[in-house]
């Protein structure tokens, strides 16, 4: 909605009127607001929830805020700022909350191999991998480092120690399957 749009031209002197302390103007500029910030946010974000949760954790920014929007210029600029903001925050934590699930799913699957409890095994099993994923099967799972620290240690993003270890585990499984089947 651009400034020259009649559903935006009272928004300034309302958000003024908000700023003295008018409950209904505040309130029916607020209501005016949201398909405007909807649509900002739908550009961004296609998750109906999370477009959903971003209005209002915009609306809530604005109301933190009103008191910074200058009435002598326009709205959309600010407001769209703020949804920006919050777009983006939000994006970043869904990516984050990804991530965990990413690791903990990880975390779960190397759960389920069996424990190597004779050395010899443990590293018959471990020769036979390439060495980037037998350094991070031993930092992971033979010295319990995160993985975060495994990265750290072995100058590696998260992600690559994340997809260096599942393959491992993939050929570890696929080892352990075929070494037991032949004693």
């Amino acid at each position: 909605m651009s400034e020259t749009d009649p559903r935006a031209r009272p928004w300034p002197a309302l958000m003024a009127r908000a700023q003295a302390g008018d409950r209904a103007a505040y309130n029916q500029v607020l209501k005016a607001m949201v398909p405007a910030i909807r649509a900002l946010v739908c550009k961004k974000i296609r998750d109906e929830v999370l477009v959903e949760d971003v209005i209002q954790e915009t609306l809530l920014a604005i109301h933190r805020v009103r008191h910074t929007y200058d009435p002598r210029r326009p709205i959309m600029p600010w407001i769209s700022a703020i949804a920006s903001a919050r777009t983006v925050d939000a994006l970043r934590q869904q990516g984050r909350r990804q991530e965990v699930q990413a690791e903990e799913e990880l975390e779960r699957q190397t759960a389920e191999q069996p424990e190597l409890t004779d050395p010899d095994a443990l590293s018959g099993y471990l020769a036979h991998l390439p060495l980037r994923q037998r350094e991070i099967v031993e930092s992971v799972h033979l010295r319990e480092q995160s993985l975060a620290q495994a990265a750290a240690e072995t100058n590696q993003s998260l992600s690559a120690v994340k997809a260096l270890l599942h393959r491992a585990m993939v050929n570890l499984r696929k080892y352990g399957r075929g070494h037991h089947e032949k004693s």
